[in-house]
């Protein structure tokens, strides 16, 4: 049966009832009118060729609940028919059920006949009162024989729950303030209870805002749950649940609007960019670190970002720092994160760690391995590595323990690194430590390198945010607008290196606005620039730019971008647009492939000739010297060891490349290494060519894109 709560009173809900004394319907014999073509009467039905509605003939617990009287059928079988005849029967259901006075009552019905084998339906009656359980079965009748009821001997009898009515709206509450509007905070888990007043509610499927639809299951039938958010950016938020019970019928949707905050600052934060000299790390969040006699201030921070020092620390037993208290407590969720320069990578090194007793609560750090170092984070017992530390290269590490799904995870450089695993947090009253880790002989694990920008949070960090810590900002390196030229050189904007014009290259002026071509006859029609008021226009045959040295060191993060618009509609050889060589080829190019009808990005595997290539491109048709250019962009993110092409402000495509090569040759402009000289010489206009250090994002890919000067 099913009930309702109001407030503290439990209330049965409407039913339908079925009033009087017991109604038994008369079963019959479908009629003699139907001789018998069988020597031997139909077999017994089987449960397994049974269902009600969709569902298979099953009894007790595991009854089904139909929310409108169900479709009941039965596979039936004649008897042995006679010679020359086929077999036909009819189906003879029966249901029953006991009303809410306790009288049995049942319904029965029988099909026309059908040929053997073929399943006979039947639409139950539509006075069953919600609530109650019916059994039914079912016997198949041929002329004037019968099979036995599907529920006689071995069989059984098939039941079913009609559910008419629909469950009550749930109720949704704040866990965290009961009472109140909740405020939540990126971060920080929040917890809901959704109620519904009915009792028979077996689960809860919900929604926030943006979100997929889960379901929650109540621990019983018409019980609360909970549901938990981890809010991931700020701003309103919306949670919507539906209550379902066993028949699948839905409540109203309950709606909990609720405004979520910036995640919370760190607990603990100590930049590490004191003077030169200090003996203390000031703390712009908990207490200052004192500083071991190996750890020495004003080291160069990593490029890009906010840091203008770093500490460095000598890898010997004074190679610490410490506020002398614990920086978070360590049996909730937390975060613990820094930027680490390792000076070598065949010991086990610590950045952080946090002491419990004769061993580490946690412990953030560099670990090796037979198949090489790794980055790794160490909660308890268990840990979670990956990424490769390389010496003299910087990395931004991330440690997650989140105590709500008993989970450790681990960043480097803003992504998810190894495989996060199940951890047991150990409680932690012991002292906050900076370049070493505890254990049972005293401390170990001493860091050789560099850290700075040490952060501990009593929250999750969500991706977001750990990306953006993780971030270094490209830095511009080179812009050549090439609109002017005094004796074959064209300047960069910002007074860095110039770019030599080769023989076949010229710098194009757009019309000055001194006349206009459509009034004046006189004036001439000159072209406008790609950007600007100027652009580089080469011949295809010795035309090309080049700087004096190397602009671009690409076997760290850089990217390079041009607009690029091709003379011929049919070019007969592929040209590119830029390239930087090392020893023996092109580090890098970007050129259009006439027999790919492609913009290419062409990265050599190897420093040799004829060395294996990485190849990722963009089909695109040929200008014919008309129209716009294409803005072309290389960005290579060493951290992520991706490559990827940009065509027109948009990702063309992206591919793997582990190691970048060295490169010592000049940026070229127009042309390629070929052999012993060059060749793949650019015919058409050439404009706008940045170049940086870092990896640019997409964003700031697409605004390079926009032809502005």
């Amino acid at each position: 049966m099913k009930y309702m709560r109001s407030r503290g009173t439990w209330g049965r809900r409407h039913r339908l009832v079925t009033g009087g004394l017991a109604t038994l319907a008369l079963l019959t014999a479908p009629g003699a009118a139907h001789a018998s073509t069988a020597d031997l009467p139909p077999p017994q039905p089987l449960v397994q060729d049974l269902k009600t509605g969709l569902n298979p003939c099953i009894a007790g617990a595991q009854r089904p609940y139909e929310g409108w009287p169900p479709v009941l059928s039965a596979v039936l079988y004649a008897g042995e028919a006679k010679p020359g005849s086929v077999g036909k029967v009819a189906a003879q259901f029966e249901a029953w059920w006991t009303d809410a006075q306790g009288v049995e009552q049942r319904r029965s019905f029988t099909t026309p006949r059908l040929a053997s084998g073929s399943r006979h339906t039947w639409r139950t009656a539509d006075d069953i009162p919600d609530g109650t359980v019916v059994s039914w079965r079912v016997r198949a009748v041929e002329g004037a024989a019968v099979s036995p009821w599907s529920d006689a001997g071995q069989g059984a009898p098939c039941e079913f729950v009609l559910d008419e009515v629909s469950p009550e709206k749930p109720v949704i509450t704040s866990t965290d303030t009961p009472g109140e509007q909740y405020t939540g905070s990126v971060g920080v888990y929040a917890k809901f209870t959704a109620d519904s007043p009915s009792d028979d509610v077996v689960a809860y499927r919900y929604t926030f805002l943006g979100g997929t639809t889960l379901t929650e299951h109540p621990a019983e039938p018409g019980g609360p749950v909970t549901l938990r958010r981890l809010p991931l950016r700020s701003g309103p938020d919306r949670l919507e649940v539906t209550a379902v019970d066993p028949s699948g019928r839905t409540s109203a949707v309950a709606t909990y609007d609720f405004m979520v905050d910036e995640g919370r600052p760190a607990v603990a934060h100590w930049s590490l960019a004191d003077p030169a000299g200090s003996t203390t790390a000031a703390a712009l969040a908990g207490t200052a670190a004192q500083a071991g006699p190996g750890v020495t201030f004003g080291a160069e921070a990593p490029r890009g970002t906010s840091l203008t020092n770093v500490a460095g620390f000598d890898g010997t037993s004074g190679s610490h720092l410490s506020p002398g208290a614990p920086a978070v407590g360590t049996g909730g969720t937390y975060t613990v994160s820094a930027w680490a320069r390792p000076s070598r990578t065949d010991a086990d090194m610590t950045v952080a760690s946090q002491d419990a007793g004769s061993a580490p609560g946690f412990a953030l750090g560099l670990r090796t391995q037979e198949a090489g170092a790794v980055w790794s984070f160490a909660v308890g017992g268990a840990t979670v590595s990956g990424g490769a530390p390389r010496t003299g290269e910087w990395a931004h590490l991330l440690g997650i323990y989140d105590a709500e799904t008993g989970r450790a995870r681990l960043y480097v450089n803003g992504r998810e690194a190894g495989t996060e695993t199940e951890a047991a947090p150990v409680s932690s009253a012991g002292a906050f430590q900076i370049g070493r880790a505890r254990n049972s002989d005293g401390y170990r694990d001493h860091w050789h390198g560099r850290i700075g920008d040490v952060r501990v949070h009593d929250r999750v960090v969500v991706p977001a945010e750990a990306a953006e810590l993780a971030h270094r900002a490209a830095t511009s390196l080179g812009r050549w607008s090439m609109e002017t030229s005094t004796d074959g050189v064209s300047p960069e904007r910002n007074g860095g290196q110039p770019l030599t014009l080769g023989s076949g290259a010229t710098i194009h002026r757009g019309p000055d606005g001194s006349c206009i071509p459509d009034i004046d006859p006189d004036c001439p029609d000159v072209p406008y620039a790609l950007v600007g008021d100027g652009h580089l226009q080469l011949d295809g045959a010795n035309g090309h730019a080049t700087t004096g040295t190397t602009v671009v060191e690409t076997e760290d993060s850089f990217s390079v971008s041009a607009f690029a618009r091709l003379a011929d509609s049919a070019p007969e050889h592929p040209m590119t647009v830029l390239s930087q060589a090392g020893v023996h080829t092109d580090v890098f190019k970007v050129r259009y492939d006439p027999a790919a009808h492609a913009w290419q990005l062409v990265m050599a595997l190897r420093d040799e000739p004829n060395a294996p290539e990485q190849v990722v491109h963009q089909s695109a048709m040929p200008h014919g010297g008309t129209g716009p250019a294409d803005h072309l962009a290389v960005v290579y993110d060493d951290d992520a060891d991706l490559i990827t092409l940009y065509v027109g402000g948009q990702k063309a495509m992206t591919a793997t490349l582990p190691e970048g090569l060295r490169s010592t040759g000049a940026l070229q402009i127009g042309r390629a290494k070929a052999g012993d000289g060059w060749g793949e010489y650019f015919r058409g206009d050439v404009d706008e060519v940045r170049a940086f250090v870092g990896a640019l994002t997409p964003s700031e890919v697409q605004k390079l894109a926009l032809p502005v000067d």
